[in-house]
């Protein structure tokens, strides 16, 4: 089978380095570039040491390098662009890939294109969106809840959201419990991007835990907007983020009034079943364990249940489901490929 040429964009940060990492690895993929424009001409192997031995020589390009890359046929893009600027970033390559005869399949990270209409996101992102006349070209959804769309591109959600979704969407669809739903987020410090802040410098995360954006974070609105075109009921979502002392890894417990009264192991039961055939995700017994995940594209979901609550609890690798491996399995897909395909690595355990 021939392989697709695959171009990824915002190519300095973690996300894109395990974007790299995985296309690199990925036996229908071929890279045919990565862009930075910051390091254009740069040697990727000095960014990204831990892949010299499968980078070998390879520089980064700049945006008009790759944009002239396009060329008739198949081709793919995955966007690590920062928000606000992936949205102009990826009309520019659309655009290109029309003219050129391109059949482009673009995924991106970024939260450009999570939201519906160009309000929405101008509303969370305090900016006006890039390139409105494309948001009704993307869906937006982790590939475990959509099977079939029309769009021809994909927005993949937020590593926070990615985790909230796992747990509130079959809640919602199910009509498992009431739309009020209590979700508190640990995240590892990869989450805050490369360049280190105060909240992201060792001394200053090692061995601490602390909230931040209490009730106000920004992927809550994308996540009752995504539950809300995928089962037709609008959570009302109260979320706690909180920076966990670790690099990598999502914690996630998300609480809810149960709509009747419901063991755990029912619970447990009714998910395995919703999730059965999604090979990235587990419903184990008792609590999942962020160490079990980490370095993987899975996505482990544990439960607990009273008299009238409930709570679920996933685990997932921010940098891979949340982000880098998610896109790839969304890709697989778009390609008409097995979604596994590249994605199998177990769990690395002992991080």
């Amino acid at each position: 089978m021939t392989r697709t040429p695959t171009l990824i964009l915002g190519g300095s940060g973690y996300v894109a380095g395990e974007l790299l990492r995985l296309v690199l690895g990925h036996p229908q993929l071929e890279l045919a570039g990565i862009m930075s424009d910051s390091q254009a001409g740069g040697s990727v192997a000095d960014v990204f040491t831990h892949l010299r031995g499968a980078v070998g020589e390879l520089r980064f390009a700049a945006k008009d390098e790759l944009l002239e890359r396009l060329a008739p046929g198949r081709m793919a893009l995955l966007s690590a662009a920062p928000h606000g600027a992936s949205a102009a970033l990826l009309a520019e390559f659309i655009a290109r890939a029309k003219a050129r005869g391109t059949a482009l399949t673009v995924v991106d990270v970024s939260a450009d294109f999570r939201f519906g209409k160009a309000e929405d996101y101008a509303a969370v992102y305090k900016h006006a969106h890039g390139a409105p006349a494309l948001l009704g070209d993307f869906a937006c959804a982790v590939p475990e809840h959509l099977d079939a769309t029309d769009k021809p591109h994909i927005a993949h959600p937020g590593c926070f959201a990615t985790a909230m979704l796992l747990a509130s969407v079959p809640l919602m669809r199910l009509g498992l419990t009431g739309p009020d739903l209590h979700a508190v987020g640990i995240t590892g410090s990869t989450g805050a991007g490369r360049m280190p802040v105060a909240t992201t410098h060792h001394p200053e995360r090692q061995s601490n835990l602390f909230a931040y954006q209490p009730l106000a974070h920004r992927h809550a609105p994308e996540v009752m907007g995504i539950t809300e075109a995928l089962t037709g009921k609008r959570p009302r979502l109260h979320f706690m983020p909180q920076s966990g002392p670790f690099a990598r890894g999502i914690h996630m417990t998300v609480q809810a009034t149960l709509s009747k009264p419901m063991t755990a192991d029912a619970l447990r039961d009714t998910l395995r079943d919703f999730y059965r055939g999604r090979q990235f995700v587990t419903i184990v017994d008792g609590m999942p364990k962020m160490k079990d995940i980490v370095g993987s594209n899975d996505a482990h979901i544990g439960v607990a249940t009273d008299a009238n609550s409930a709570a679920v609890v996933v685990v997932e690798d921010n940098l891979l489901k949340g982000a880098a491996s998610g896109a790839v399995q969304w890709l697989n897909r778009r390609l008409g490929l097995a979604e596994n395909v590249g994605l199998t690595t177990p769990a690395l355990g002992w991080v």
